[in-house]
């Protein structure tokens, strides 16, 4: 759950220490419980908007260290200054890997940065992002200003819905499958979404043949990756023939991040020929992702690597993992104040 504070602190007279009787100022923090007994916190500039929808609470933060940040029940989604990492992280590899990706259906992506990575890629026609939340994707595109060509984008067909609903109900198949969704978090609404009946049953029959099935998995470091890391890929590997974990260390969140793809067509592709793809199909340069990053990102620890050959668990609905958190967390000023 995500807190914000703010505290009267002494404006220093010039020679490093605090005048006793000078003038105040408010210092507000924003706070984030990770694990029980792990806290993460950062300054703020200010509170740009906080508010709650049907389904989840949001606050868009201006923070010292990572620009404007994008808060969702109390777990930072986003944040300006490093969610280019995340987002071709997620995109790039399932869409390079593909032989001639046309047809994208992101599943979640309220926020437009999924839209707006596959948007570079030449050979897309058509993305179907569907998310659940119509009031967050509204508040997105108020307020995230690098997002709105590709809103504006005609090849992009927003949907408000629930993903699997939406899949289910459509007869089109995709190219790929992107789940930018929140994290599994117990009392959200998401964490149907990563089961094994969804991938089985809802999301496979959907790939065109030789399509790529690509999620976001949660925390992946040495400690944090048994949360739902390890589950989320062993339940994948009970549906597809291949499957490849990936992750990289995301500053905001105070972690490594895991993604996690999956095919019945084998990924053959090695860092030069990634780097040759990414020439001939997208617009523009990365900034974090190439050839030999993703060579790197798919190169787990030792203790990683280990855990995830030796984990049985099978995420199913009634045997669901979770990361810390719960979904009717808020983050609030204690103080009333911005």
């Amino acid at each position: 759950m995500g807190d914000i504070s703010c505290s009267d602190i002494s404006i220093s007279n010039g020679n490093g220490h605090a005048a006793i009787n000078g003038p105040q100022r408010k210092s507000c923090w924003y706070e984030e419980e990770i694990e029980e007994n792990l806290r993460w916190c950062f300054a703020l500039n200010s509170i740009l908007h906080t508010g709650a929808t049907q389904f989840q609470d949001i606050q868009l933060l201006d923070t010292k260290p990572f620009g404007k940040t994008l808060v969702i029940d109390g777990k930072l989604q986003s944040a300006e200054i490093d969610e280019f990492i995340y987002h071709e992280s997620l995109v790039h590899p399932a869409i390079l890997h593909h032989q001639n990706p046309k047809t994208i259906f992101i599943m979640g992506g309220g926020e437009g940065s999924t839209a707006r990575e596959l948007l570079r890629h030449i050979t897309v026609e058509k993305i179907v992002m569907c998310d659940i939340d119509e009031e967050v994707v509204e508040f997105c595109k108020s307020y995230l200003v690098v997002n709105r060509d590709a809103f504006r984008d005609p090849r992009l067909d927003l949907i408000i819905n629930d993903a699997r609903a939406e899949l289910e109900r459509r007869d089109e198949h995709y190219d790929v499958i992107i789940g930018d969704l929140a994290d599994p978090i117990e009392g959200g609404p998401c964490y149907q979404l990563y089961t094994k009946s969804f991938y089985e049953f809802t999301i496979k029959p959907k790939l065109n043949q030789g399509g790529i099935f690509v999620t976001q998995a949660g925390p992946a470091g040495v400690f944090s990756h048994t949360e739902v890391f390890s589950c989320i890929y062993n339940t994948l590997r009970q549906v597809f023939k291949y499957v490849i974990p990936y992750s990289a260390h995301i500053p905001s969140y105070a972690d490594i991040w895991g993604w996690i793809m999956a095919s019945d067509t084998p990924f053959v592709l090695n860092a030069d020929e990634l780097d040759q793809r990414m020439k001939q199909r997208i617009k523009g340069e990365n900034r974090f992702l190439d050839g030999k990053t993703f060579v790197s990102a798919s190169t787990l620890s030792k203790a990683v690597r280990n855990s995830l050959d030796n984990e049985t668990h099978v995420y199913t609905e009634a045997n669901a993992r979770f990361i810390y958190g719960h979904g009717t967390g808020i983050a609030y000023n204690k103080h009333n104040q911005a």
